[in-house]
């Protein structure tokens, strides 16, 4: 069943030890992966009474009846901007965002946004007119120099995640074409997942694919943890396995 010439049962307490932990660890990254994204990108729409896929056209697509700055404080920003100063910057949105009547929001601006759009932070800084002023145009999603960024801090830091747990995957005990699945499944995931960000950004369709993408990594990610965690620890190795000598059967007479 295992072509692998190290078995993962067989291995010394300390490499299972390192294994474990590590796996251990990126069990936990991804139970806090899955919760973040459930506060950043699905429960914002949620109470917007907005599903999963036109959460995803939401933010990839964008609203393009709407600004991108009025899309965000009703949408992901929202609980940073009390209602009546979501009121406030909407109205001065639909007066024409002018330089001349920046100072009715400039101040809720300032206490509500600026302590993380700040000049050189990761967020684009809303700290003047003119940095403000970007995102009084329509809400086209997220743009392409936002998708660059997060696609490529994505693809290779996932990538070596992927990696490591496919490696220790492949050393347990289980037919060879469920293992090749099981470790090229999260790359082909995560190809079709970050891909269909850039098209759902030029076609909403795409949306449906860039949900199915992160669903079919949320299935195979805990197999490539709780399957080796099993076979380590909860599953004895053959003397073989082990290096030790296996009796001899007797010579017949």
């Amino acid at each position: 069943m295992n072509g692998s010439a190290i078995s993962i049962r067989a291995l010394p307490p300390s490499l299972k030890a390192v294994f474990t932990a590590f796996l251990l660890l990126m069990g936990v990254g991804y139970v806090m992966a899955l919760f973040y994204l459930f506060l950043v990108d699905v429960d914002p729409h949620r109470k917007m009474g907005l599903t999963t896929t036109e959460g995803v056209i939401r933010k990839y697509y964008g609203k393009r009846e709407t600004t991108k700055l009025e899309a965000s404080i009703r949408g992901s920003m929202s609980e940073y901007v009390s209602p009546a100063d979501r009121d406030k910057i909407v109205a001065w949105l639909n007066g024409g965002a002018t330089r001349e009547t920046y100072p009715q929001v400039e101040r809720i601006i300032a206490q509500s946004c600026v302590s993380c759009h700040s000049a050189g932070g990761t967020p684009p800084p809303l700290t003047t007119f003119e940095e403000v002023s970007e995102l009084t145009e329509v809400d086209l999603g997220l743009s392409v120099r936002r998708l660059a960024a997060v696609s490529h801090v994505h693809l290779f830091g996932i990538a070596f995640v992927f990696v490591l747990t496919g490696a220790i995957f492949s050393l347990c005990e289980l037919r060879e074409w469920f293992k090749v699945i099981v470790v090229c499944v999260p790359f082909v995931a995560m190809l079709l997942d970050i891909g269909s960000w850039w098209l759902t950004h030029y076609q909403a369709l795409f949306a449906y694919t860039v949900i199915a993408g992160g669903a079919l990594m949320s299935l195979v990610v805990p197999i490539q943890i709780l399957v080796p965690l099993y076979q380590m620890w909860w599953t004895r190795s053959s003397p073989r396995e082990q290096g030790q000598p296996q009796e001899s059967l007797p010579a017949a007479s």
